[in-house]
């Protein structure tokens, strides 16, 4: 089935642009639901389309909030739950050798680490680590964050880049065991796209009972330097 052109979806009376990585994550329940922004995979694809989309957007036509979702793997959380970002941080980034922290962009004005200060009711609360590479098995080891992907902290640097806030909504597919294969990830995508629906049909009450100054609040512009 052919993935729809993406569409800044009306919810609790915000526009809402979803983005995906990847057509295999945007199954029965989303596409019932949502037509997202499909980026391709990795933090370089995700930060060239969310760019490019939002620049060809008219500004008064832009979106209120990003909302990056999909999936995620994670060693220690429930495979098929989906949490919500409370934190996220860019693992491909190091630049120690040169005197800065880990995980800090040099001549960037951000910690390492972003708090997203939008938290939805219900959804339970984790910090998400984005980078290139897939993460399995003992390579957790070398990760100070609760679940990965490939590209929550792209999606919100471009959002940045046009004073919009990011969530983002991530359903673990992976990580009890070490991948192998392809399926040991796509397995798990149909329990993903389920939970994520549920989430966003809770959407609207949680975005509708908070004002528009905690929705709209920006992490680059709250965080602790």
């Amino acid at each position: 089935m052919k993935v729809s052109e993406p569409k800044i979806e009306t919810v609790g009376g915000f526009r809402l642009l979803f983005i995906m990585a990847t057509e295999q994550e945007y199954r029965s329940e989303l596409r019932a639901r949502i037509h997202p922004l499909i980026t391709g995979v990795g933090p370089v694809e995700a930060a060239i389309s969310t760019t490019a989309f939002l620049a060809r957007t008219k500004p008064e036509e832009r979106p209120d909030l990003l909302v990056s979702i999909g999936s995620a793997g994670a060693r220690a959380l429930e495979q098929g739950m989906v949490y919500q970002a409370s934190h996220i941080s860019y693992r491909d980034m190091d630049a120690s050798p040169l005197g800065f922290e880990k995980g800090r962009t040099p001549f960037v004005d951000l910690p390492a680490e972003i708090a997203i200060p939008q938290q939805i009711a219900d959804v339970t609360a984790a910090r998400l680590s984005t980078g290139s590479n897939v993460v399995s098995g003992a390579a957790y080891d070398l990760i100070d964050a609760d679940m990965v992907d490939m590209e929550g902290f792209a999606v919100m640097r471009a959002g940045h880049a046009f004073d919009l806030p990011t969530i983002a909504l991530k359903g673990i597919s992976d990580g009890k065991a070490e991948l192998r294969h392809f399926r040991d990830w796509a397995d798990y995508l149909e329990a993903v796209d389920e939970s994520l629906a549920k989430v966003i049909d809770r959407l609207e009450s949680s975005i509708a009972a908070m004002d528009r100054a905690y929705w709209t609040q920006l992490p680059h512009r709250t965080a602790a330097r």
